[in-house]
């Protein structure tokens, strides 16, 4: 019997579909943080040299993966600022098959809801 992904392999799902994503539009990594609630969980590198802080949110359909908790974002840009970087915000949705209500299960069919990495502006306003 297969059992339900936690909330930590729900990100790690999240994490490899976002990091196959950024792979091909050709980022560098510098840096992998996987932790739950550890910012950001990617640092990349374009090619002009350009630093990159990536937010990967998992959620679970049927929020909006594309929403995010907008104070919070500010500190972060702040942060990225700080650093010289970009900040890239990538949110993915995962559901059952079965319907909003039940787990996803390891090796099992899921729902993913995936629209791409949205660039945040981190200018002052």
């Amino acid at each position: 019997m297969s059992k339900p992904l936690t909330e930590q392999e729900l990100h790690n799902l999240a994490m490899n579909h976002v990091g196959k994503d950024l792979e091909q539009r050709g980022f560098e990594f510098i840096a992998v943080n996987s932790k739950l609630k550890k910012h950001p969980q990617f640092v990349c590198m374009d090619k002009t040299k350009q630093y990159y802080f990536v937010i990967v949110r998992a959620i679970i359909l049927p929020e909006n993966p594309n929403n995010y908790d907008v104070v919070w974002m500010e500190s972060f840009k702040k942060h990225a600022r700080e650093n010289d970087a970009k900040v890239l915000y990538a949110g993915v949705g995962i559901g059952s098959v079965d319907g909003a209500e039940q787990p996803i299960y390891l090796d099992e069919e899921y729902l993913l809801e995936y629209n791409g990495i949205q660039v945040l502006e981190t200018n002052l306003n």
